[in-house]
């Protein structure tokens, strides 16, 4: 067979001599480095600037600041003239390489110590060493002096065999047997010529496979040829039926998107799916290309001479017993961590649109939560989220009070003025919001809206110590109630009170790293907070928390001083509060809003350090600061560069202006529902070519999801969301975006849905039914989606909602959830063969998109079939249901309905 060895790696010179370990120098890691070391900070820089695209001191500036207790929103807001005028993006960017390269600094510190201590420490080992740029180049070099158990090899060379093995490889003219027999020596343990050539293949094996040049081009050919497969356990076929997906599934490492890598390494956890990486996609007959790799670093060539048979076996033995195994042990780690690392960047995207969806703000509400044995929890919340009533019906079977439930519901709306109902979405929400519905239509005159809530993470709050403190005299399962009320009236204010990864919204979460992902949501928590701002007066302690240069024992200290003070009258006034110093206060301030105090900036996110600015802004204007906030006319008149000096720059001055125009502006999105079309009610309504306005309820990498007010989500895929390519579904909606679609097609036995943002096309323009692109029928071989069961959120919970997260049931893909995972591999954009009809399939090279979600606590499983993605534990659950996209989930109500007007 014809083979290639990759020309960037050089041969390795076949003189026993060379081959030999070099002759260590007396070179000192502390003082040879300490040049190095010094530099290191510098290196770092410079290369972290590189990867941003940005100056070294902007990086430098900006490693300091975070070195020195600043926070990213403290630099990315105050200090752009420091940094450069990095944003958070950047900063966070910035933050998590710095993190990983002093990790690899540290552990070359480690490494060099190491050797030196073994005192095999060479000059040119030094400068590979400190020439390695990833942790993986790091460990390649450090392999043969890694302390290990006793080798077979160790114990060939204390046998004296190692010149025997240098011999052979060194000159094969030499007869192995031959050769050998001078080696023999019984007492040493080389009783035979055949014992002595096996403790010379061991020393050989073992110099290849720690070969860190060829180490590291053999795991690069590896990844970019190699294919991860998957079977089932003989046995195993139903118990493991959620990965039914994956009993004979095979693709290249190269293809495999996250959601197939997770599922896969928790069917082998699960001990369902046996996993092999094979390093061809085909069978390799004879010598592999990597051998030939190997024997060509070694000048190994069968030219018929009496010792190349044997060092051509010794090749084979070490890639199939020791190269092989190491490299497969080490990609797999890869596909984890790469895997991972979308999950965690899922999760933390899907938090974000969750913690600033627009807050209804300060109106009277009644949350709703639904159940059905235990009833429904009614709790009355005032315009400042204070509790001022509750109660308990029983619309539902098995009482069905309906009647009654409604009078209680308008006796409690009346008395308290209520404006909104917030309905939660776990189990028996589409009858509640019917209830709901009606007592609206009964009682007009007291202009109620509904909405339909997320309640991921309500019951992980009713239970906790805060909820507890909070609300000490309300029952634990009407606690679930007040936290759907308050969350529509602001999403941000009350889901930090509940630790991100209880909200549920990403896939896997329970098999990826606490660590990476606690800090990446917490990162995106803080951004969030920070970025919105809050009422010093009126913010809870886990709000406080948030915010940026305050703990969980100062935003106590705060509340205490709050409690015992009356509110704070100016931002001055927090320095009183114990153990708030100057730097905690630098930090803090500029996002601690006090309206109506002593002073109007202090309800702004102007920074207290730059009042002096706007005082030289009013004098330049003439008038006075009450008269100068918000007077856009005379703002926009100023010319930001007169009142730039030399602590406070352009950037920051142009901020001061817009803030003073603007002041404590929210950046959320304004809250708003969308007015759906009188007599479009069920899917029997809508016909094709219809012009309608929705909100949108859902994103994912396929399309998004908009409710129409049908009771049924429908689908537009990402090929019809725009004109032009779209890598992106968010890069043109938003969860909570009000948009106008055209139905492009109904399809009412399977409750589907098919829309279009593009108001153009025509409403046969989808892709017809049966021929759509290979993408949208399902991945390779039959792969139509990550394993996972649908299944409702458990029936009647008897006031405990279970954990949010998915963490009380194995439905579906797993305790973390995951949303169907749709396409394929082969090409074509689009969702699995179960996917929305018409939307106008979208082909060619994109790959399958995939539905993500997470985190919901459904307890039922169940392989999906005929091309229908799986789905469990998942936010995403609930809009794949309402898209009719959830054939064998229980129709148990675990729908969010309309949102109605």
């Amino acid at each position: 067979m014809t083979t290639s060895v990759d020309p960037a790696l050089p041969p390795a010179e076949a003189q026993p001599e060379v081959l030999a370990a070099a002759e260590p120098v007396a070179v000192t890691p502390t003082a040879t480095t300490a040049a190095f070391v010094a530099a290191s900070a510098g290196a770092i820089n410079q290369r972290i600037a590189e990867e941003l695209g940005v100056r070294e001191r902007q990086v430098a500036a900006a490693v300091e600041l975070l070195d020195g207790g600043s926070t990213v929103p403290f630099i990315a807001r105050y200090r752009k003239e420091v940094t450069g005028t990095l944003d958070d993006a950047q900063l966070r960017a910035l933050e998590e390489r710095l993190r990983y390269l002093r990790d690899l600094e540290e552990r070359r510190a480690a490494i060099l110590e190491s050797i030196h201590g073994q005192g095999k420490l060479t000059e040119e080992l030094q400068a590979q060493i400190l020439a390695a740029e990833s942790k993986a180049r790091l460990e390649d070099i450090y392999l043969p002096f890694k302390p290990k158990r006793r080798t077979k090899a160790q114990i060939a060379r204390e046998a004296g065999l190692e010149p025997l093995a240098d011999a052979l490889i060194g000159d094969p003219t030499h007869d192995p047997q031959a050769t050998a027999a001078g080696y023999v020596d019984e007492a040493k343990g080389v009783a035979t010529p055949q014992a002595a050539l096996d403790g010379a293949r061991a020393i050989l094996v073992e110099r290849f496979s720690e070969d860190a040049d060829l180490i590291g081009t053999l795991r690069e050919q590896v990844w970019s040829r190699g294919v991860l497969a998957a079977k089932v356990r003989e046995g195993k076929e139903e118990a493991g039926a959620k990965f039914k997906d994956y009993f004979d599934f095979s693709e290249p490492l190269t293809k495999l998107p996250s959601h197939r890598i997770l599922a896969m390494f928790r069917g082998e956890k699960e001990e369902v799916l046996e996993l092999s990486l094979s390093p061809d996609a085909t069978e390799v007959e004879g010598p592999t290309t990597y051998e030939a790799a190997i024997a060509a670093r070694f000048n190994i060539e069968d030219q018929g001479r009496p010792a190349d048979r044997w060092l051509k076996d010794t090749v084979r033995w070490a890639w199939r017993t020791r190269i092989l195994v190491h490299l497969e042990i080490n990609l797999r780690s890869r596909l984890w961590q790469e895997a991972e690392e979308e999950a965690v960047r899922v999760f933390a995207a899907n938090l974000r649109d969750l913690l600033l969806a627009a807050p209804a703000g300060t109106r009277v509400t009644m949350g709703l939560d639904p159940g059905l044995r235990t009833g429904v929890k009614v709790a009355v919340v005032d315009a400042t989220g204070k509790v001022v009533d509750t109660a308990t019906i029983y619309p539902h079977e098995p009482r069905r009070k309906w009647d009654e439930s409604i009078a209680t519901l308008a006796a409690l709306a009346t008395k308290h003025n209520v404006d909104l109902i917030a309905i939660g979405n776990g189990t028996a929400s589409r009858e509640t919001d019917k209830l709901a519905g009606d007592l609206i239509k009964a009682f007009p005159g007291l202009g109620m809206t509904k909405i339909v809530v997320s309640e991921a993470g309500a019951s992980v709050y009713s239970a906790s110590a805060y909820a507890s403190e909070e609300l000490p005299g309300l029952d634990v399962s009407l606690r679930g109630a007040v936290s759907i009320a308050r969350r529509l009236q602001d999403p941000l204010a009350e889901l930090v009170k509940i630790d991100p990864r209880s909200i549920g919204v990403g896939q896997y979460q329970h098999d990826l790293s606490e660590v990476k992902l606690s800090r990446s949501l917490d990162a995106v928590v803080e951004d969030c907070v920070n970025g919105v701002g809050v009422d010093v007066n009126t913010a809870s302690a886990p709000l406080l928390t948030r915010v940026s240069g305050i703990g969980a024992g100062l935003a106590e200290n705060i509340v205490l001083h709050r409690d015992a003070n009356g509110p704070f009258r100016s931002r001055a006034a927090l320095k009183q509060v114990p153990r708030l110093g100057p730097k905690a206060f630098e930090q803090c301030a500029g996002f601690l809003r006090i309206p109506a105090g002593d002073d109007p900036l202090d309800a702004s996110g102007v920074h207290p350090e730059a009042y002096p600015v706007v005082r030289r802004i009013v004098e330049a204007t003439g008038g006075d600061l009450k008269s100068l906030i918000g007077n856009g006319g005379a703002l926009r008149r100023l010319s930001p560069a007169q009142f730039v000096d030399e602590q406070f720059g352009l950037p920051t001055v142009t901020d001061i202006i817009a803030e003073l125009e603007k002041p404590g502006r929210d950046p959320r999105p304004a809250f708003k529902t969308a007015a759906f079309a009188d007599g479009v009610e069920k899917l029997s309504d809508l016909t094709p070519g219809m012009k309608l306005e929705g909100v949108v309820t859902n994103v994912a990498a396929f399309g998004a999801f908009v409710d129409i007010g049908v009771h049924q989500d429908g689908l537009v895929h990402v090929s019809a969301l725009s004109k032009t390519f779209v890598k992106d579904p968010r890069e043109v909606v938003k969860p909570g975006d009000i948009v106008t679609v055209k139905v492009l097609d109904v399809d009412i036995p399977r409750k589907r849905i098919s829309l279009t943002l593009r108001l153009e096309d025509d409403a046969e323009g989808g892709a017809p039914r049966g021929d759509r692109p290979r993408g949208e029928r399902g991945g390779p071989r039959g792969e139509r989606g990550a394993p996972g069961g649908g299944g409702n959120r458990g029936g009647d919970r008897g006031g405990d909602r279970g954990r949010s997260g998915g963490e009380r049931g194995q439905a579906g893909a797993g305790r973390g959830g995951q949303a169907g995972q749709s396409g394929g591999g082969h090409g074509g954009g689009g969702q699995s063969g179960g996917g929305q009809s018409g939307g106008g399939g979208q082909s060619g090279g994109r790959g399958g998109q995939d539905r993500r979600g997470g985190g919901r606590d459904n307890r039922s499983g169940g392989a999906q079939r005929g091309g229908r993605p799986d789905f469990a534990n998942s936010a995403m659950a609930d809009a794949l249901k309402r898209a009719g996209l959830d054939k064998g989930l229980s129709s148990g109500g675990d729908s969010r309905d309309a949102k109605r007007r």
